[in-house]
């Protein structure tokens, strides 16, 4: 290795996405952070429960994602299958015991309002094309009354 030079390439874009961030974070300040974060975690945690399915934490649930069992007869992996390949759409599925019980819907981050509304939607479509029979547009309401109705 000549002299003065690194051994790996380093990583620029990652140092300046968190420069961008660190930006954001200093500009919107932090409570205003935690609070969209918070909106969108009760819009999603309401609109799962209006489609009839059930919280793996009922209590102390995270702000920073909202974990949902998967139905009976529905494979957590094959939600979390269908809405990346098909809808192209990333969520995460259950890991070690969980793995194909739960699936993980994240609000935090690049993650805005109509995001959250876009994912309800999807995962609507995919409950129903997977056998289980989730009331189309009650998701979406729910989560748009939390969203943008003041709730």
């Amino acid at each position: 290795i000549q002299k003065n030079t690194g051994a790996y390439t380093s990583a620029v874009s990652l140092v300046m996405g968190l420069r961008q961030v660190l930006q954001y974070i200093k500009q919107a300040g932090l409570e205003k952070i935690f609070a969209e974060h918070q909106l969108m975690s009760k819009a999603t945690k309401a609109a799962v429960k209006a489609l009839g399915l059930e919280l793996f934490s009922r209590e102390g649930a995270s702000d920073a994602l909202t974990a949902v069992k998967a139905p009976a007869g529905v494979d957590g992996q094959d939600v979390v299958k269908t809405l990346r390949e098909k809808y192209g759409i990333m969520i995460a599925g259950g890991q070690a015991e969980a793995k194909g019980k739960i699936f993980r819907i994240a609000h935090m981050g690049y993650i805005g309002n109509f995001d959250i509304v876009m994912i309800i939607a999807a995962l609507e479509v995919v409950l129903n094309e997977l056998g289980y029979k989730a009331p189309y547009g009650a998701g979406v309401k729910a989560a748009e009354e939390v969203l943008f109705g003041g709730a």
